[in-house]
């Protein structure tokens, strides 16, 4: 069995980068805390720790200890926070993974309807689709949204449901959208710079067979994994860009973007992707529902 006692201070000592200034923050003697990490090392099997010069260093079997040790004990604080908070009042958390290709503007839309739940602590982490599914099957996520569905894997038991299917429109700076580039448009965009989603984006390859289609050839500017990010260096003038109509509304945030036009049969789709645990959840249900209608 792992002494966790004798982890946690192998783990500040690598915090610390020493046993001395371990011990300072432990307020222990140094002999102490060296001989409780000797005894880790000994009941691992492995050394984690060699001298480097006047300090010390991770040994490659100490770098896989100390990332699990950051795990654990950063969750360690996780379980402090939510006992204390649901110790102080009943707390509604939903925990969201978004996956890196999908408009998080159009994301924030179909969040918005449970923004507003009482004692809510929303909880949203950004990754890749494969590394989001895998956090959900452990159930650390309540859901994930994303460009694609689930793939078929039996293993995994996920359900997913395109819940959004939204027409993209092109938006830029007063600027660069004038009368004449509506009126021209879509052949105004060989004309304009243009800001695009990355390759990570299922609709980054959706408007490459649309430019295709089109016979357009586009200036690239600028990718962007952040579609709101994107949003903002489009405001500031450096170009124009697609969004979803769903998550349009949010354009009006920011001050001088305009309509160019609409890119007719493209669309974005967004899925809602579950753990068996996840389709139960009052707020993903209630997520759900207000997608749908």
């Amino acid at each position: 069995m792992l002494n966790y006692r004798h982890l946690h201070y192998f783990w500040v000592v690598t915090k610390e980068g020493g046993f001395a200034r371990a011990a300072e923050r432990l307020d222990m003697a140094v002999q102490t805390i060296s001989a409780q990490v000797r005894e880790l090392e000994k009941s691992l099997g492995h050394q984690l720790l060699k001298p480097a010069g006047r300090g010390i260093a991770l040994t490659e079997a100490g770098q896989a200890a100390f990332a699990r040790a950051e795990e654990i004990f950063q969750l360690g604080q996780v379980i402090a926070d939510e006992v204390r908070e649901a110790a102080n009042g009943k707390v509604a958390r939903l925990a969201v993974g978004l996956s890196d290709g999908i408009s998080k503007l159009a994301a924030h839309a179909l969040l918005a309807p449970v923004l507003a739940t009482p004692q809510l602590r929303l909880v949203c982490h950004e990754g890749e689709v494969e590394q989001l599914l895998g956090e959900l099957a452990l159930h650390h996520l309540d859901v994930v949204l994303a460009g694609q569905a689930a793939p078929r894997n039996p293993n995994l038991r996920l359900t997913s449901e395109r819940i959004a299917e939204s027409p993209v429109e092109w938006y830029g700076p007063a600027a660069l959208v004038h009368k004449t580039e509506r009126d021209r448009f879509p052949q105004s965009l060989n004309d304009l710079p243009l800001l695009l989603p990355t390759g990570h984006s299922a609709l980054r390859s959706t408007l490459d067979r649309w430019f295709e289609s089109e016979g357009l050839s586009p200036r690239i500017v600028g990718e962007f994994e952040d579609s709101a990010l994107l949003a903002v260096f489009a405001a500031r003038g450096l170009g124009v860009f697609p969004v979803s109509s769903l998550g349009a509304d949010d354009i009006g945030l920011m001050r001088g973007l305009r309509l160019l036009g609409r890119s007719d049969g493209v669309k974005e789709e967004i899925h809602a992707i579950r753990s068996r645990r996840g389709q139960h959840h009052p707020l993903v249900l209630q997520l759900m529902t207000a997608a749908r209608s």
